[in-house]
């Protein structure tokens, strides 16, 4: 499994405990950004979308102050389905029913809590049931409809 991370100053700090965590378990891409000097979200998100959405890894982790604005930047990349994620039950609501490839938190969270989150989310499978399969293939289809 490779697990591919990104962030914004903000969430430099804790990307750099992830990715430190996760090196010694699974292979990992570091995505940026490399140090706390202030940046933009959306360069990170769009380097961490491409990289899921083309699977050169096979779940994302993308990090900002809320979690919300790199979130939002990285469903701007066709083909990925991020979620902004607070607990380890939405963590498994979003990867069963939605399929999400990237999951989304907020620099306050602790490494533990963070580590819980991301656990359940790459450890949970994508529902096969008819009703999130076809709610997904809508949004597959939009998607390449409405070409940005």
């Amino acid at each position: 499994m490779t697990l591919a991370f990104a962030s914004d100053h903000r969430g430099y700090k804790l990307k750099e405990e992830l990715v430190k965590y996760y090196d010694t378990k699974v292979e990992t891409i570091d995505c940026g950004t490399y140090n706390d000097i202030s940046c933009d979200y959306p360069d990170y998100a769009f380097k961490l979308g491409k990289i899921v959405a083309t699977k050169n890894a096979d779940f994302g982790v993308a990090i900002c102050g809320t979690g919300i604005g790199i979130s939002i930047a990285c469903n701007k990349v066709k083909g990925i389905r991020c979620a902004k994620i607070d607990n380890e039950e939405e963590a498994k609501i979003t990867r069963k029913d939605n399929d999400s490839n990237i999951v989304a938190l907020n620099e306050n969270l602790d490494a533990k809590t963070a580590i819980k989150i991301i656990d359940s989310f790459i450890n949970t499978k994508a529902s096969n049931e008819e009703k999130h399969v076809r709610r997904i293939n809508k949004i597959t289809k939009y998607e390449e409809e409405h070409e940005r």
